[in-house]
């Protein structure tokens, strides 16, 4: 038989809000040194074992990246772009 655990609403909200807040954070990155999460537009850096560094972090680096990015919006690629093809 299952036990029904009653939460309050304060219960609920923190774990709705916690939920959220995990869901946002999964696909971004965070600085290995700093902890910073790097701005829209800003470079950051991928050096050998996994390791990320953002643009203010990158001279404690002497070696030269693997990879780097420009950090993009969440929503590139999944916008609608609309084409009038009407005739003038």
């Amino acid at each position: 038989m299952r036990r029904v655990i009653a939460l309050s609403e304060d219960d609920l909200e923190r774990e709705l809000l916690r939920q959220g807040l995990d869901r946002m954070g999964a696909g971004r990155f965070i600085c290995h040194h700093c902890g910073r999460t790097p701005l829209i537009g800003e470079r950051i850096y991928v050096f050998a074992p996994d390791t990320v560094a953002c643009e203010l972090c990158r001279p404690r680096h002497r070696a030269a990246p693997d990879e780097s990015y420009t950090v993009l919006h969440p929503e590139v690629g999944m916008t609608v772009r609309v084409i009038d093809n009407r005739r003038r």
